[in-house]
């Protein structure tokens, strides 16, 4: 009987771990657009994956609610409120990351807040959404920026970012600029 306990034990350590290995931040490295004609669908790319990030609904012009998916994340991503662009929450890996404009209607800064970390993303310039990033001494680095200058299909994503930042948190940068840097076609 004792070793039926200890194999069990054995097994489950070795779940547990696998589990948290499995679910360890990805470093994302770029994001591009699915199909030449939409900014619906986007594939992922993190150092050794490829993931997806696209619109719940296809048909419509509903533009509110999109899922992701990268290795073992996934999650939903949802305007928190009906007409009010200036919120979001990202739900994934068991945890709800809300983002906010800093200033109502000014979607060039943004405050993303869970409950182990608050940073800040702005665009770098005013009137060219082509450059992002956030820098805070805690976290590290994230920047994002077109590939090739004035072409929104393709980004090149610097993701410096601590292990302590959650991937959903991850997805909350990434979403925010894609979103808000491209046409809604």
């Amino acid at each position: 009987m004792m070793i039926y306990r200890f194999r069990a034990m054995i097994i489950g350590i070795c779940l547990l771990l696998w589990a948290g290995i499995s679910l360890t931040a990805q470093t994302l490295t770029s994001a591009e657009t699915r199909f030449t004609d939409t900014f619906s669908e986007w594939t992922l790319y993190a150092a050794e994956e490829e993931g997806e990030l696209r619109r719940r609904w296809q048909s419509g012009d509903d533009w509110t609610s999109w899922d992701y998916r990268l290795g073992g994340h996934s999650g939903q991503i949802q305007l928190k409120w009906t007409g009010n662009p200036n919120e979001w929450e990202i739900r994934g890996d068991n945890q709800i990351i809300t983002a906010r404009t800093i200033w109502k209607g000014d979607f060039r800064e943004w405050r993303i807040s869970s409950p182990e970390h608050r940073i800040e993303l702005r665009s770098r310039y005013k009137n060219i959404l082509e450059e992002w990033a956030m820098e805070k001494e805690e976290t590290g680095y994230f920047g994002m920026y077109t590939t090739w200058e004035g072409d929104p299909r393709a980004w090149t994503i610097v993701d410096e970012l601590d292990e302590s930042v959650s991937f959903p948190m991850k997805m909350a940068l990434v979403f925010l600029v894609l979103y808000h840097s491209t046409p809604k076609l």
